[in-house]
């Protein structure tokens, strides 16, 4: 089962490779869409694929990379807008 996710992470997670690391993440799970930085210091990420490799990379999400520190997360379902591989915006 496909399923679409748009998130919101909170923390120390810019300037960390955050956005870098998601995306290798991302990618070996087979997942499709974007991640980007917010002015207010958040990280926008929309990921796209099978419902476990979804779930997966929520759970990396949860931690990030190694000097990240995630303090909160967000995520709601949203609709797939095709994307053919995962973006760092």
């Amino acid at each position: 089962m496909k399923t679409c996710v748009h998130c919101l992470v909170a923390g120390r997670v810019q300037g960390v490779f955050f956005r870098a690391t998601a995306q290798e993440q991302a990618l070996s799970l087979g997942l499709t869409g974007w991640v980007r930085n917010l002015s207010d210091g958040r990280v926008e990420v929309v990921a796209s694929g099978p419902l476990e490799a979804v779930e997966a990379f929520k759970r990396w999400l949860r931690r990030g990379p190694p000097h990240a520190v995630v303090t909160d997360i967000t995520c709601l379902p949203v609709a797939d807008e095709g994307w053919t591989t995962f973006a760092v915006r």
